[in-house]
């Protein structure tokens, strides 16, 4: 995963894992907002049946930087090599 801004090719998952959950190896999608439920629920998205039209629907998203650091302790680093 990487961005315009952050050329540095890296995992989405962050150096430990994500908390309770681990690594993601599969595909994945990045969620704006949140989803309710537990964690590790099965979601189903479809396709929206009304045309979204309001303005925060058509803002484009313009992603900078992926924190990648650990999530538990302090998280310094954002890659295994800037650790080592």
């Amino acid at each position: 995963a990487m961005t315009e801004n952050d050329l540095t090719e890296k995992s989405i998952t962050p150096m430990g894992g994500f908390s309770h959950y681990g690594e993601v190896t599969q595909d994945w999608v990045m969620l704006k907002g949140c989803v309710m439920g537990c964690r590790k629920r099965l979601i189903t998205m479809r396709k929206s049946l009304l045309p979204q039209v309001s303005r925060k629907a058509q803002e484009k998203i313009e992603l900078k930087f992926i924190d990648t650091a650990s999530k538990m302790g302090h998280g310094r680093f954002q890659t295994s090599e800037e650790k080592a």
